[in-house]
């Protein structure tokens, strides 16, 4: 240790903050088992077990929320999983370095653009009366759609849109593992007639397949965490029986409402984050199984 301790001391910041905000807040956990009152503190609230889930199990909207979430979280996985590596097998086959370069820039940079920013530009793009798609749907002789107006569109509108947001950042990750590949494979596939099809097929999906998946293992972990912020900016009264799902519910329900419930919230962020352990846990070790690379 003091032999490396520069590198001990470039640790420190990272796990100071792994403990402060990881760690310490798991001791407020405990209020998901009381009926917490901010006058009597944590140890002071009565202690209710597992009321508070109880009731959130047995809440008419329950089912409709977990079905939205899951919903939501399968299709974004299913939709986006595959498009940073079909993206960057295509740009490891681009010879042609300033296109390459571009094309990088332009998929990466909507990265950058705030959920706020994002959501902003869907609501102008599906704009029932001056929204472009609507226009060129007006030019082709259809009527202008609400988009957000309607819940059948939610979903696809969430997904894609956050597909086009972060393909080029996702596909950093695996234009670095391409870069790991040996060359010399490469040339003996060329030499033995391989076509770039069967280079990418024999040679460059294997070689990225660890990382895809441990970045798979990952996101079936985050299932239940989709984000509240895009979710709840993109709803509306007609959207609800779709765009409802278990972060939006527990900000309305627990924190929003006339009577703020601080251990009923808790109970149902809890739940979730025990199901998303839950599905690493399982995800992880069916990998394994398999043979692939896995967390631990």
């Amino acid at each position: 240790m003091l032999r490396v301790w520069q590198l001990y001391v470039l640790m420190a910041l990272p796990f100071a903050y792994i403990v402060i905000f990881k760690y310490v807040p798991i001791y407020g956990a405990q209020i998901a088992f009381r009926n917490f009152s901010a006058s009597k503190g944590i140890w002071g609230s009565t202690w209710v077990g597992f009321a508070n889930f109880i009731r959130f199990f047995e809440s008419y909207e329950f089912w409709n929320i977990m079905w939205n979430t899951i919903a939501l979280s399968l299709y974004q996985l299913i939709a986006g999983f595959p498009f940073p590596i079909l993206l960057a097998l295509s740009l490891n086959y681009v010879a042609h370095q300033k296109f390459k370069k571009t094309v990088q820039m332009v998929t990466y940079a909507p990265h950058f653009i705030s959920v706020v920013v994002m959501v902003g530009i869907i609501f102008q793009v599906l704009d029932p009366r001056i929204g472009i798609i609507n226009v060129i749907l007006k030019w082709f002789g259809f009527d202008a759609v609400n988009w957000l107006g309607d819940a059948g569109y939610f979903r696809s509108i969430y997904v894609w849109s956050g597909v086009w947001q972060n393909v080029g950042f996702s596909c950093i990750i695996y234009l670095a593992a391409l870069a790991g590949i040996d060359p010399s494979l490469h040339e003996a596939a060329v030499v033995d007639g391989a076509s770039k099809l069967r280079r990418m097929w024999h040679i460059d999906l294997p070689g990225i397949l660890p990382i895809a998946v441990i970045l798979l293992i990952l996101e079936v972990g985050r299932m239940l965490e989709i984000g509240f912020e895009k979710s709840f900016l993109m709803q509306n009264p007609l959207n609800l029986t779709t765009s409802e799902i278990v972060d939006t519910y527990v900000y309305k329900v627990g924190l929003a409402s006339n009577i703020v419930n601080f251990s009923y919230s808790s109970a149902i962020g809890l739940f979730k984050n025990a199901i998303n352990l839950i599905l690493l846990i399982a995800v992880n070790r069916f990998a394994k199984k398999l043979g692939q690379s896995s967390l631990w």
